[in-house]
């Protein structure tokens, strides 16, 4: 199985969302239907970036690194583009 770690990004909220899944099409319907507390906020979100990854346990760890850093230095740092 291979897992996630994606960055999202609300233009209302002006804020990035980090985090890891399995399947990226439905979490990111779950972050936009509401169902997460924080992310209900800033609907619409949208796919920055998203980074395929074999090991649970390699996802978490980028996941805590970007989250960590913050997610528009992380970006920035990488020279990954994204429209905010």
């Amino acid at each position: 199985m291979m897992f996630k770690v994606y960055i999202l990004y609300s233009d209302s909220l002006k804020k990035f969302y980090t985090g890891f899944t399995s399947n990226l099409e439905q979490r990111l319907l779950f972050h936009n239907e509401g169902k997460n507390h924080f992310s209900k906020k800033g609907i619409p979100w949208k796919i920055i970036v998203y980074f395929d990854i074999e090991l649970k346990s390699d996802a978490l760890k980028l996941e805590k690194q970007i989250k960590k850093n913050g997610a528009k230095r992380y970006l920035e740092g990488n020279n990954i583009e994204y429209s905010s």
